[in-house]
C-alpha cells in the first residue's frame, strides 16, 4: 500500500517526512484543535459541517485561523485527492504554531490535514455489539476538540483493560454524557434519548438524530448511571465507529446482552443515507 500523503503548512509531503517545530505550542503546551471525518466511495463525509465545528472549536480556545471555510474544505479535498484511499480517515489539525516563549501564540497556527486507510471492520463489532466501561474524570471544554486527550488517552486505556472499546463518562451526579470518542444514546421503549449538556456536537450523532426521527421519538435529555438497567438498548456513534450497539456497561448487561432490533434498523438507516450521501444509490 502506498504512503499516505500529508498536508502540513502549505506542502504536501510522505508521512514519514512530516513536521513540527519542536517549540509549536501543541508540542510544549498541548494548545490547538482537530477534527475528524471519513469518506465514503471516494467522497469526504460531511466536511463542510466537519470544518465549522473545527472552526468553533478554534474560537473557544481563542485560536485564530487565518483561512477562510471555503479554503479549509479546498485544503483537505486537495490531500484527499492526492491518496488513493477510497475509504480513508480524515484528520484536520491546527496548532497554536511556534512560540519563543512557549508559551504564547505568535499569530502562526500550523494546519495538518493527515489521511490514513480505515482498517476498523465496523460491520464485525455491529453484529456482535461490545462493551464499554465508564470513569468519573474531570474534562476541559467538552464541547471543543481539543488536542489535549491526556485523559482520554488514559481512559481508553484503562477501557481496554478490561475488554472494552470505549469508556464513557460518568459525572459525579450519576449521568453518562459520552465517550472519549463518541457520543452516546439510549432507547427506552421507542424513545431515543441522546445527552445535550457537555457533550460534543456530533456530526455522526446529527446523522442519526435525523434518521431516527420518522420512527423514535428522539430527545435531548439526561440518561443516568443507575438507570442502565431501564434502558432497552445502548449505542454509540463516531465517525469511525459509525453506530455501534453496546451490550455491556462496566459489570452490566444492557437489555438480553444482544445488539436490538431498533439500534440494527439505524444502522440500515445509516447504510442507506451515507451511500446516497456518496452517491451509491
Amino acid at each position: 500500500m502506498a504512503q499516505p500523503i500529508y498536508y502540513v503548512n502549505g506542502s504536501f509531503v510522505p508521512a514519514d517526512q512530516a513536521t513540527l517545530p519542536v517549540n509549536d505550542l501543541s508540542i510544549v503546551r498541548g494548545y490547538g484543535v482537530f477534527d475528524y471525518t471519513r469518506s465514503y466511495h471516494g467522497k469526504p463525509f460531511k466536511l463542510h459541517e466537519h470544518i465549522l465545528r473545527l472552526e468553533r472549536s478554534a474560537k473557544a480556545i481563542a485560536l485564530r485561523l487565518p483561512w477562510s471555510t471555503a479554503e479549509l474544505e479546498q485544503i483537505v479535498q486537495a490531500t484527499f485527492e492526492r491518496n488513493d484511499f477510497p475509504d480513508a480517515g480524515i484528520r484536520i489539525v491546527v496548532t497554536g504554531g511556534p512560540s519563543d516563549d512557549f508559551m504564547t501564540p505568535h499569530g502562526q497556527p500550523s494546519l495538518l490535514v493527515m489521511i490514513t486507510p480505515i482498517k476498523i471492520n465496523v460491520t464485525a463489532q455491529q453484529v456482535h455489539g461490545a462493551k464499554v466501561t465508564t470513569v468519573e474524570m474531570e474534562r476541559i471544554l467538552p464541547t471543543v476538540k481539543s488536542i489535549n486527550y491526556m485523559g482520554a488517552v488514559m481512559a481508553v486505556e484503562q477501557a481496554k483493560r478490561q475488554g472494552a472499546v470505549e469508556a464513557i463518562y460518568h459525572t459525579p451526579d450519576g449521568r453518562l454524557t459520552e465517550g472519549t470518542r463518541a457520543n452516546l444514546f439510549a432507547f427506552r421503549g421507542n424513545q431515543l434519548i441522546t445527552p445535550k449538556a457537555e457533550v460534543l456536537a456530533g456530526i455522526t450523532r446529527a446523522v442519526v438524530m435525523e434518521i431516527a426521527e420518522d420512527d423514535f421519538a428522539v430527545l435531548e435529555g439526561t440518561l443516568f448511571y443507575d438507570a442502565l438497567p431501564h434502558y432497552d438498548e445502548i449505542f454509540i456513534t463516531s465517525s469511525t465507529k459509525e453506530i455501534l450497539p453496546i451490550i455491556q456497561v462496566d459489570d452490566q448487561q444492557i437489555g438480553d446482552g444482544k445488539p436490538g432490533t431498533k439500534t440494527q434498523k439505524l444502522i440500515e438507516l445509516f447504510r442507506i443515507y451515507v451511500d446516497n450521501y456518496a452517491g451509491q444509490r
